[in-house]
């Protein structure tokens, strides 16, 4: 795993909890802000669609009692082998390029693993993922469900040699 930005001095780091029921509205209402209704079109939210989130891998960025960010993992199947996937991480447009996006999935990522997931799957920006331990999966190793651009689907292997023999149809479990 990658290291976080500091957070700017002018900028509360923001505290990370468990997402609670009483968080569940507030995000979506973030999430629509942030991403637009364009974000329902996506590969990834097919992945969302049908499935639950893992209630103990996602987590909520709190100032205060204000929710300024958020991130869900959800269960899916790699080639019939199980796998986490990472979306969407949404930030509060006054605390982005903070890190706060970055504390989350870490954050995430690191719980993942002390529950024994292997890999973290997800569709995004290489610039912003790569430093936090992602990596461009290779060409033809995973079938998205849809057209994705390869060089942003990413994965972060959390227990060495998670990723080997990870190959096929990317499903909701």
């Amino acid at each position: 795993m990658g290291k976080t930005r500091p957070a700017a001095a002018n900028v509360r780091p923001a505290r990370i909890v468990l997402e609670a029921s009483d968080h569940s509205a507030a995000f979506d209402r973030l999430v629509d802000r942030v991403f637009g209704p364009g974000r329902f079109a996506k590969v990834s939210q097919r992945l969302r669609e049908n499935n639950d989130a893992f209630t103990d891998l996602s987590f909520m960025a709190l100032d205060g009692t204000r929710l300024v960010g958020g991130v869900r993992l959800w269960p899916v199947r790699v080639g019939g082998q199980p796998a986490v996937f990472l979306g969407p991480v949404a930030v509060d447009p006054d605390f982005r390029s903070h890190g706060v996006g970055g504390d989350l999935i870490v954050h995430a990522c690191e719980a993942a693993r002390r529950l024994g997931h292997g890999v973290v799957v997800l569709v995004g920006d290489r610039t912003f993922f790569e430093p936090l331990g992602f990596q461009v999966v290779p060409r033809d190793r995973l079938s998205l469900p849809g057209p994705v651009d390869p060089g942003r689907t990413l994965w972060c292997e959390l227990i060495p040699g998670a990723c080997e023999t990870l190959q096929g149809k990317v499903t909701v479990r």
